[in-house]
């Protein structure tokens, strides 16, 4: 375990944190004035964090091939458990749209690993990095606009429909970064079907 993993793990941790006290800060006796203020410091520490374990793991030569299955997992799952928690009031962004987030990251993350298996490592591309510059941009967004809303001075249809927008966007371009992935390692994908074929020749 290196400094770079440990701060992975940070975001593992965050994640279901992030959902409870979205979901039944009532209970946790935080007000829905003051709900928004806990959710964008428990984003910061996540966001945070997945900036400075890649740091590290580049400054200290921590780069592991546990670190590199560790931490795409963490982005997918720290990402995922805010914009389902968003699915909820006060929010209430539809769930169909979270669903563009999962099947990108099911068919990337599969992808990836059957070709780690294989013996060849697909490409990391720069869509990737946008698309989770993007979702961390709206999530953000998305919280300080419950604060207004929280204070009265937008409505919950204007947080929702605008919400609605935002993530409909980020996942817009979800979409198309996995076609991208996909296009770019076509020839590590094709030698992968190629493998499989003769597999089951044999």
């Amino acid at each position: 375990m290196s400094v770079a993993n440990y701060l992975t793990f940070i975001r593992v941790f965050i994640s279901p944190v992030f959902l409870i006290v979205y979901l039944e800060h009532d209970h946790l006796g935080i007000s829905s004035v003051m709900l928004p203020y806990f959710l964008l410091f428990l984003m910061g520490v996540s966001e945070l964090s997945d900036a400075f374990d890649g740091y590290f793991a580049r400054k200290y030569n921590q780069v592991t091939d546990f670190g590199k299955v560790l931490d795409p997992m963490a982005d997918s799952i720290s990402r995922i458990a805010v914009f389902l928690a968003f699915t909820q009031p006060p929010v209430n962004v539809p769930i169909y749209l979270i669903f563009l987030f999962i099947y990108r990251d099911s068919v990337v993350s599969t992808l990836r690993t059957i070709c780690a298996l294989k013996g060849f490592a697909l490409a990391a591309r720069m869509s990737g990095k946008v698309k989770a510059v993007i979702q961390a941009i709206v999530a953000f967004v998305i919280l300080f606009l419950m604060i207004p809303e929280s204070l009265g001075y937008i409505s919950s249809r204007t947080l929702k429909v605008t919400s609605s927008w935002l993530v409909g966007i980020a996942g817009a371009y979800a979409i198309f970064s996995a076609i991208d992935y996909i296009y770019a390692n076509r020839h590590y994908i094709f030698k992968l079907l190629t493998i499989d074929g003769k597999t089951e020749e044999l």
